[in-house]
């Protein structure tokens, strides 16, 4: 499948996740996935379903997709993670694709074009400035990263930061993305501790990641 129907779905449930409320529910701190990674959130951001929201983006993507195996791409998209904070609201969002649903492999290489194809989708809610992209391992693993300023298309009142890191585990690819009102926001979403491939856990984005340039 083209990275871009990945990386669409995932910043467009993004931007809607903007207009939202939290829901009532209460968030867990530990958000595990069956494909080989976890995530930590503060309790006091709210996890919201946006399962519905997905499942209408990928009937979208569907319909423009070009072959039979984009089709099938699109539909093993997974939301991971949804939550929301703070008023106005920060957001984190993590999308999965798990490889054996895909039926395809992926390697380190394919990781900077996965990410920028990310980076680029929120433009469609968002007018972002130059992105700045570096490059990471956490463990045994080589990290994407990206990072932008952005406002709301019609709110040039509110000043994100737009933040993306993708990497591969054994069972699939996964990006992670904020969108972070303000350095707090930020700095909870790079802190969070992300478990990989059962390695250990360490901060998800470390305070170098942006000294080297992207392979």
């Amino acid at each position: 499948m083209k990275a871009s129907l990945y990386c669409a779905i995932l910043s467009i449930c993004a931007t809607q996740l903007l207009a939202q409320k939290p829901a009532a529910a209460p968030a867990t701190q530990t958000h595990s996935s069956e494909i080989g990674f976890s995530y930590t959130l503060p309790t006091d951001w709210e996890v919201v379903d946006m399962s519905q929201s997905l499942a209408a983006e990928q009937q979208k993507a569907q319909q423009t997709a070009g072959s039979d195996a984009e089709k099938r791409g699109v539909a093993c998209i997974q939301i991971a993670l949804t939550a929301h904070h703070g008023s106005p609201g920060s957001m984190v969002v993590a999308v999965q694709l798990p490889l054996a649903c895909v039926g395809a492999e992926m390697t380190d290489k394919d990781i900077p074009g996965f990410g920028t194809g990310a980076a680029q989708g929120i433009e469609q809610g968002f007018d972002v400035g130059d992105p700045v992209a570096g490059s990471y391992s956490l463990g045994s693993h080589n990290v994407w990263i990206s990072r932008a300023r952005g406002f709301p298309k019609g709110h040039p009142e509110l000043a994100y930061t737009v933040e993306t890191v993708c990497s591969l585990v054994k069972k699939g690819a996964v990006c992670w993305m904020a969108l972070a009102a303000d350095d707090a926001a930020l700095a909870t979403f790079e802190h969070g501790l992300v478990t990989l491939d059962g390695e250990k856990p360490v901060a998800l984005v470390p305070a170098d990641a942006f000294q080297k340039k992207p392979s």
